[in-house]
């Protein structure tokens, strides 16, 4: 997967809008970033639960790995892109928003949209 496809699948979420931080393109819900990608190292960052982050490091450790900081041990997980597809990217994704979402936004959004 490429950054700018993992993009397209982010900016097709609900109410997402793409930003950067620290010029690393970021997306956000309600304002609040839940995944960046573009980065140089080819990676993409998603904030998940820590409960999320254990069972997909887990499951693909080739493909997810916490973020090596305070951030990482908060549930910030690396998505390495060149070994992700996009069913995989797009059901990381989800989970992401779905940590970030406004409460009303969540209520329009079922979980069944994520499959």
């Amino acid at each position: 997967m490429t950054p700018a496809a993992f993009q397209k699948i982010a900016l097709g979420l609900p109410e997402v809008v793409a930003s950067s931080h620290f010029d690393v393109p970021d997306f956000r819900v309600g304002g609040k970033i839940f995944a960046t990608a573009g980065r140089i190292d080819g990676r993409a960052v998603l904030r998940l639960k820590i409960d999320q982050q254990q069972m997909l490091c887990e499951a693909e450790p080739d493909m997810f790995a916490p973020v090596n900081n305070a951030w990482g041990r908060k549930g910030w997980t690396n998505l390495t892109l060149t070994k992700a597809n996009a069913e995989t990217a797009k059901s990381a994704l989800w989970m992401a928003w779905r940590n970030t979402a406004p409460k009303k936004l969540l209520k329009a959004h079922s979980p069944k949209e994520t499959i």
